[in-house]
């Protein structure tokens, strides 16, 4: 009986990495990754949810009730935001779970990163190739943003009395690191661009995609309305659960102001990365709505409680979704 040497008797390391076991494990342990996000993060941030759940025990509930309601249907509006900057016909229901799971992921990564990941996964699950489902995230990313400003200029010529614009505008700090975020990232992909060849196919390849199916999209007029309306109400919808929160607490503005407030600060430093946007955008946040004459102390608990409604109260049934997800293969 001749004996086989070690390496011919036993597997490579490739085969056994494709085994079914391999890929279960693989499989629960990206499940379980969520929940152990979350853990770090909420230790981390602890004194912030523990003081805005003190404020919102205390707070009108039928008001929360509504900030709840605004949430939720945030959800269906970045469902129809996603599916506008496709030509192909998702899944409602399935897109609506991805994208409350992809909000739990966007709260732990900055930058949406964590959302994308879960978006680029789930619409390759439904059979878009990689190169048009990364270059729907980027019609998406791109759309966004410029939908806001046509939302910014109708308050501003809608309510041109109550809109205290000079307080609003951010100082010259606040604007320098706006820009140079936006301005940043196109640099450094032209940068890798110049110095990477490797990356020069598949970025032509990617623009040619993207093109093609913005071209697709903005011939079918119900995915322009769901891409290009969803976009523009979402940051109104977001603001009304922080006016809903704010009123819950008795917070002494409008809610022509909040919006504003809330549009005016995300627009003026939203572009700095941060996970969900929490710091810089919530520091803006407090300082708009305290120009409008909003005592800090109560701007400062209406922020909070409006993270603890939007990514607190929800993150862990979102992490749940997530990780059901990736055990069905949906992602």
């Amino acid at each position: 009986m001749s004996l086989l040497p070690l390496d011919a008797a036993s597997p490579p390391l490739s085969a056994r990495l494709r085994s079914p076991i391999a890929g279960r494990l693989a499989r629960h342990a990206l499940s379980l990754l969520p929940l152990l996000l979350i853990a770090v993060w909420a230790a981390v941030d602890w004194r912030s949810v523990r003081d805005g759940a003190a404020r919102l025990a205390a707070a009108d509930p039928w008001w929360l009730l509504a900030g709840l309601f605004f949430t939720c249907l945030g959800w269906v509006v970045a469902a129809c935001i996603r599916q506008g900057a496709l030509p192909e016909r998702l899944p409602p229901g399935l897109l609506l779970a991805s994208q409350f799971a992809a909000g739990a992921a966007n709260h732990v990564l900055p930058a949406s990163i964590g959302a994308h990941a879960v978006t680029v996964r789930f619409l390759q699950g439904q059979g878009v190739p990689l190169p048009r489902a990364t270059a729907s995230i980027a019609l998406y990313s791109l759309v966004k943003p410029l939908a806001k400003m046509p939302v910014l200029l109708f308050f501003l010529l809608a309510f041109p009395g109550v809109l205290a614009i000079g307080d609003l505008v951010p100082d010259r700090r606040t604007l320098l690191v706006a820009v140079t975020c936006v301005l940043l990232l196109p640099a450094l992909a032209a940068l890798a661009m110049a110095l990477i060849r490797p990356l020069r196919r598949p970025a032509r390849e990617l623009l040619r995609t993207a093109l093609t199916d913005v071209r697709a999209v903005h011939a079918r007029p119900g995915r322009v309305l769901a891409l290009w309306g969803g976009s523009a109400v979402a940051p109104v919808f977001q603001a009304s659960v922080l006016y809903s929160v704010g009123a819950a607490l008795g917070l002494p503005l409008t809610w022509t102001q909040v919006v504003f407030a809330f549009l005016a600060a995300g627009a003026a430093v939203g572009a700095v990365p941060a996970p969900g946007g929490i710091g810089p955008v919530d520091a803006a946040v407090v300082f708009a709505m305290a120009a409008y004459g909003a005592p800090l102390h109560l701007a400062t608990a209406a922020v909070i409680g409006y993270r603890v409604l939007t990514v607190w109260v929800p993150l862990l049934p979102g992490a749940l979704v997530l990780s059901a997800l990736v055990q069905r293969k949906v992602l």
